[in-house]
This record gives C-alpha cells, sequence and structure tokens, in this order.
C-alpha cells in the first residue's frame, strides 16, 4: 500500500529535506513529484540516493489523484494552490505561515496535538507550525500535562537557514569577507550578520514585538493550551543551521528539576542531554542532521513560584519542518485519517 505524494517547492533549502526525509524514512509512496514555479521546471532534484526527479511547474500541475501535498512555496503561493489541491482531493500539509491561524486549519505537531488532525477535512488543508514554535511546544508538552504551565518567557538564538538559501549564503559571504578585510552591505538581514546577532526576526509590529515573536505566542496558545501566557524575543544568529532557544517557565503545581528531567527523557521526540560539567549539554552544531529536540541545562528558577529553566535546540530544517510534515501524513495514515491505495 503506498501513496502518492507532491512536494511543492522541491527547490527551495525545506522542500529538498522534504524529498529527503520522505526517502530516509522509508515513506510508502507510489509516486514522488516535484513542484515548483515555472522557471524551475525541468531542474532536476534528488529523491534518495539513486533517483532524481525532474521539476515540474506547480502552475500547471492538476492535483487530483494526489493523496498528500507537502508545501513550502513562500506564504503568497500557498495561498493560490494549497486551496487549489485540496479542492482537487490532496491533503496539503502547508509549512508556511499562510494557514496557520485560520480557525479551519489544524496546526499540528505530532507528538503534542495529534487529535486536531481529524478535523482536517474542513479545508483538506493542514498546517505547519513554525519552527521556533515546533521544538518549543514538544519539550513543553509533558511538563504541561504533569504541572500546567502558566507562562513561557523564551529567547531564541535562531539560524540563518529559516530566513532561506539567500540568508545562508549573505552569511558565508560575509563572513569570508571580514577575514579579507573587505565590506559589503547586508541584503538579507537588517544588519551585517556574520559574527553578530541581530534582535529582529520579521516585521515589527505595534505594540514592539516582531511577528516571530508573535507567531510564537499565538501558535502556542492554539498547539497546546490557550490559557497559556507567552513572551518571546527572537535573535537570528550567525549559524546556519539549527535553532536554540532559553526556555522560563512558570508551573501551577511545584516542579523539581529531577521531576521535569524524568519527564522529559520519556518524552516522544525528545532527547535530554543533561550533565553539569563541561560540554554536557548539545549546542545547535550537534542537533544539525537530527530529528530530536535536545534538552539541556534544566534547572530550577529560585525566583519564581514552581519556575523552571532549560535549554532546547534542534534542526529548523528538520524537526522544524520536513520532518514535522512528515510525520503529520503518516500520523494520518496511523489513525486512518486518509484511504489507503494501492501501489
Amino acid at each position: 500500500m503506498a501513496y502518492r505524494v507532491a512536494v511543492v517547492g522541491a527547490t527551495g533549502a525545506v522542500g529538498r529535506e522534504m524529498l529527503k526525509t520522505l526517502a530516509e524514512r522509508n515513506f510508502p509512496v507510489s509516486d514522488v513529484i516535484a513542484l515548483a514555479s515555472g522557471r524551475s521546471a525541468g531542474a532536476q532534484v534528488s529523491f534518495g540516493d539513486s533517483k532524481t526527479l525532474t521539476v515540474q511547474s506547480l502552475e500547471k500541475f492538476d492535483f487530483t489523484g494526489c493523496d498528500f501535498g507537502l508545501f513550502s512555496p513562500g506564504a503568497s503561493v500557498s495561498a493560490i494552490h494549497a486551496p487549489r489541491a485540496g479542492a482537487q482531493g490532496c491533503v496539503v500539509i502547508d509549512n508556511t505561515s499562510q494557514f496557520r491561524m485560520d480557525d479551519d486549519v489544524p496546526l499540528v505537531v505530532p507528538e503534542v496535538n495529534p487529535q486536531d488532525l481529524r478535523w482536517f477535512n474542513k479545508r483538506n488543508i493542514i498546517a505547519n507550525p513554525n519552527c521556533s514554535t515546533i521544538q518549543m511546544v514538544v519539550a513543553l508538552k509533558p511538563l504541561h500535562d504533569e504541572f500546567r504551565i502558566k507562562r513561557v518567557v523564551v529567547s531564541t538564538y535562531q539560524s540563518v537557514s529559516g530566513a532561506g538559501k539567500e540568508a545562508m549564503d549573505e552569511l558565508f559571504g560575509h563572513t569570508k569577507s571580514s577575514f579579507v578585510h573587505e565590506q559589503s552591505a547586508p541584503q538579507q538581514f537588517t544588519k551585517e550578520i556574520a559574527f553578530n546577532c541581530i534582535p529582529h526576526i520579521d516585521k515589527f509590529m505595534d505594540d514592539g514585538s516582531t511577528k516571530e515573536e508573535w507567531k510564537m505566542t499565538v501558535e502556542t496558545k492554539k498547539i497546546l493550551d490557550p490559557s497559556i501566557a507567552v513572551h518571546a524575543t527572537c535573535v537570528r544568529v550567525p549559524v546556519f543551521i539549527s535553532h536554540g532557544e532559553a526556555v522560563n517557565v512558570a508551573f501551577e503545581k511545584p516542579v523539581t528539576a529531577g521531576e521535569a528531567r524524568a519527564l522529559l527523557r520519556e518524552a516522544p521526540g525528545v532527547e535530554v542531554v543533561d550533565v553539569r560539567e563541561d560540554g554536557g549539554y548539545v549546542t545547535q552544531l550537534e542537533a544539525t542532521g537530527e530529528d530530536a529536540v535536545f534538552v539541556s541545562r534544566i534547572r530550577k528558577d529560585p525566583t519564581i513560584e514552581n519556575g523552571l529553566s532549560f535549554w532546547c535546540v534542534s534542526d529548523n530544517l528538520r524537526k522544524g519542518a520536513a520532518l514535522n510534515a512528515v510525520q503529520i501524513a503518516e500520523t494520518m495514515i496511523a489513525m486512518g485519517l486518509i484511504g489507503r491505495k494501492a501501489a
């Protein structure tokens, strides 16, 4: 039994990672179609170690007969083509921000709220959350279930890959330029990214927060619990792949670091590496290419009642995007929410 899968935005960083993840996890495919804009039609992308796919034009593609559409083409493109694919019977799993806060679209992290997948057919679209939100709620879920979270304060350390391939190229180019005493104006960022941290991701909003910070707040409420208060500060750092987060949590019930550590060790999608010695934690470099959300530096916060702090890192292109999308499709199959078709 197998499924026909279209990957939309197949030439981008996340699209390529989706193709790689489908192959690595032996997702049961009968056919994989790589789609992108008309200007990329005819390009070649890899699927697994030995198969090459020819990119087709998204604009001309008929999604009839496709079981899943894994979308990562940009919000404005998804706004046009995701509803079209859904209307043609394809289940769209959209990685853009376009549908995340739509009341008729479930926003899902399979380890956290798989039950929300049951109402996917309102629009035949499921939204993949923001990468920074995904890794945080995976770590928060088991703690919330046991101790009930009241408030979260998070500071992120987000890699440039979250802003796309051009942003990665800019970090590389600016880093190289600094060693030969050359200067080039930033194009993808508001300031020089090499050897720097920029406390500004996405657009500024009226209250002084950025849209990335707003996303973390509203998405956490939709996925985990609307009663949780969230305050985020999102920072772009000169790292190519993987996001880090320093998370401070206030609970309704008393909690010790040991209790939290034990719960997180058993939580799906989480790996705890928390040794109180030099190097006894996971960094962004080490998380790159891995599937897990890594949690370290778990400790009591004595300045607030029932407070706890921890550090978490995850590959934003994998768990923060491609892997989460593929896991949604896998979960739908396991829950019997999509018809099975013979290969």
